[in-house]
C-alpha cells in the first residue's frame, strides 16, 4: 500500500504545482524527494536487518541530490556532511529517532536530512504494528512523534478527526474540540480560520497556548493527499504567523 501512496504524493504534487505558481518550486523539489524516499522505503522492505544503520547506505544519494535540487542553505549543510564519518551520521539518525537532537547538540538545519531519510523507514515500521487508540494522545501512539497535521475523514454525516505523525505517517483518533498541544477543550478559545481558495483547509487555532495545526477536510475534497496539500497552503501558514500563531510542528521543510 505504502508504494502507492508515495506515487499518490508525487502525482498530486505535480498536479497541485501546475495550479499555484507560488509553490511550484517547492513542490518540484518534493516530487523528487519523495521519489528518492520511496526509493528508500523499497530498500527497507526488502532489507532483512531494520536496524536504522540501514540508512546509512542512502546518505551519499541524498547528499547528491540535495547538491543538485536544494536550496542554497541545504546544500551548504549537505556539503558539510559530506565530510562527516559513518559513526557522525548514524550518530544524526540515531538521535532524531530516539527525539535526542536538542540532547546531542546537533545543528537544527540537520534534522531536515534525518527526518528526510528516516520518514520512509519510520513508515515501513509503522505500517506492521497495531498502534490504533481511542485515548486522544497529543504524541504519535507509534514512534512519540508531534503531528504534523490533523485530517478530517467522513463518517456518516459528518467527520472525525485524526492527527498524522510528522516522522511515522500514522493516524490516530482525536477528538475535534481539544487542543493537541495544551489540551484545552473550550470552543471558544479553539477558533477555525479557513480561506477561500483552500475551503478544505483550516487553521485550527489555539487561543491559550497560541499555537496551530492545519486541518486537511477529507470531507469536503477527497483528491486532497494530506502531507503534499499541507505543504501547497503555505499562505496559511503566513497568516497565522502573522496572528501570533506558532505551529504545533514544522512540516519537513521547516515550515
Amino acid at each position: 500500500m505504502s508504494e502507492l501512496s508515495w506515487d499518490l504524493r508525487i502525482a498530486r504534487a505535480n498536479e497541485l504545482s501546475q495550479k499555484n505558481s507560488a509553490v511550484s518550486e517547492m513542490l518540484g523539489f518534493y516530487q523528487r524527494l519523495a521519489r528518492f524516499q520511496k526509493n528508500v522505503y523499497q530498500a527497507v522492505a526488502s532489507a532483512a536487518d531494520h536496524d536504522v544503520s540501514i540508512l546509512l547506505r542512502h546518505f551519499p544519494a541524498f547528499l547528491e541530490l540535495i547538491q543538485e535540487a536544494g536550496s542554497p542553505s541545504l546544500k551548504e549543510s549537505a556539503k558539510a556532511l559530506e565530510q562527516a564519518s559513518a559513526e557522525e551520521c548514524l550518530e544524526l539518525l540515531t538521535a532524531f529517532w530516539q527525539h535526542e537532537g536538542e540532547l546531542h547538540q546537533l545543528p537544527a538545519e540537520y534534522g531536515f536530512f534525518a527526518h528526510a531519510l528516516l520518514q520512509p523507514y519510520a513508515e515501513y515500521l509503522a505500517e506492521r504494528t497495531n498502534s490504533s487508540t481511542e485515548a486522544s494522545p497529543p504524541l504519535c501512539p507509534f514512534c512519540g512523534s508531534k503531528p504534523q497535521l490533523a485530517v478530517l475523514r467522513p463518517e456518516g454525516d459528518g467527520g472525525r478527526r485524526f492527527l498524522l505523525c510528522s516522522l511515522c505517517g500514522t493516524e490516530w483518533l482525536f477528538r475535534r474540540l481539544l487542543c493537541p498541544n495544551c489540551a484545552e477543550e473550550n470552543k471558544e478559545r479553539l477558533p477555525v480560520f479557513t480561506a477561500a481558495e483552500f475551503d478544505y483547509v483550516r487553521v485550527d487555532a489555539c487561543d491559550t497556548c497560541h499555537t496551530y495545526i492545519k486541518s486537511i477536510d477529507l470531507t469536503k475534497n477527497g483528491k486532497a493527499i494530506p502531507v503534499v496539500d499541507e505543504l501547497a497552503t503555505l499562505s496559511l501558514n503566513l497568516w497565522a504567523q502573522e496572528n501570533n500563531y506558532q505551529k504545533l510542528q514544522p512540516n519537513l521543510f521547516g515550515v
